[in-house]
């Protein structure tokens, strides 16, 4: 028979600790529902991407992930169309916390789910976009099925989650895999219909050069921004969460993005003390948050633990699924 290991007072208190953590500030920003994803079946279906991806380690760093998705809606603001879009068609100023809660669902479910949940969720948002559209101030003519505006806002995330991946991480990707990722990660935009999506790390950032006459740092962008920056968390700790991750955010934001709005030299030195903080606390948010839908993604494709490394991601892409052996998921 076997028995499970004792565990020492450190470890309970740790184990304790974690749980208070993802009560008080993991499970209020993210959500444990799987909304219909069976996250364990079919057995082998690796989904859009499977493990041996530069997309699924990426993914599964809750600190990058949160502070990067901070840093997008940051961004997003600053799309006069595409703010049309999220201010006529939402209750975007009582609604933040659910929008980032959804793109939370949604970016786990195309990530891990297999595929025809992953297309399912894909399907969905192209449903709710058939209603999104109207006229931005001025009369310019916008609508969510537009292919620029589905390029903006998946280069606004994509390029977020990484920056938050790397510095949140304590590394910068070497090139080949950065390209891998937003050569990966462009597919679900294309089946949302953006075209013209950047597949590398230059063509990133050649992206973003080419977009930013478009954007402006107005009234209106203004003050979705101190929507987003009062964003009400219903915790006791809300406050410090709300700032860490604010802060974690905006210190990802571009150079030419923090020139545009206009950010003091003062609030620049904050979020670089809160960068510095995220840093800090990145190894206890990711020991409280676990790996739940990770791993049994992983236990789907029959993967093992090691496949989920970066180290361990193929020059040539993803290997062979190896057959599942219980030792490599042993608790």
């Amino acid at each position: 028979m076997r028995t499970r290991a004792s565990t020492t007072p450190g470890q309970r208190t740790q184990s304790l600790f974690h749980g208070w953590l993802r009560r008080q500030i993991v499970d209020v920003i993210a959500t444990r529902q799987d909304f219909g994803i069976d996250y364990d079946a079919p057995l082998g279906d690796p989904g859009l991407f499977g493990p041996g991806s530069v997309t699924w380690v990426v993914h599964r760093d809750f600190p990058g992930m949160m502070s990067g998705g901070m840093a997008a809606l940051m961004l997003q603001t600053l799309h006069p169309r595409a703010l049309a879009g999220v201010r006529d068609h939402s209750r975007m100023r009582e609604d933040i916390l659910n929008r980032l809660r959804r793109t939370i669902r949604f970016v786990a479910g195309t990530t891990y789910a297999a595929r025809d949940d992953a297309e399912r969720l894909i399907e969905h948002v192209r449903r709710v976009h058939d209603h999104v559209n109207g006229a931005a101030p001025g009369g310019v003519a916008y609508s969510a099925h537009d292919p620029e505006l589905l390029t903006w806002v998946h280069c606004t995330e994509m390029a977020s989650f990484l920056a938050g991946y790397e510095r949140y991480n304590g590394i910068t990707l070497p090139r080949w895999l950065a390209d891998r990722y937003f050569d990966e990660t462009r597919r679900v935009a294309e089946r949302l219909g953006a075209t013209d999506v950047p597949a590398s790390r230059s063509q990133m950032d050649d992206y973003f050069s080419a977009v930013q006459p478009e954007l402006c740092f107005d009234a209106r962008a203004r003050e979705a921004l101190s929507w987003l920056e009062a964003i009400q968390l219903p915790s006791k700790t809300a406050g410090l969460s709300r700032r860490l991750f604010l802060g974690a955010g905006a210190a990802l934001l571009p150079e030419w993005a923090l020139n545009l709005m206009q950010r003091r030299p003062l609030d620049r030195a904050s979020y670089r003390v809160a960068a510095v903080t995220m840093r800090r606390a990145a190894p206890v948010l990711r020991g409280a948050m676990g790996e739940g839908v990770v791993l049994r993604s992983a236990r789907r494709c029959g993967a093992t633990r090691a496949s989920l490394d970066l180290a361990n991601v193929p020059v040539d892409g993803p290997p062979p699924d190896p057959p599942i052996r219980e030792r490599d998921w042993k608790d």
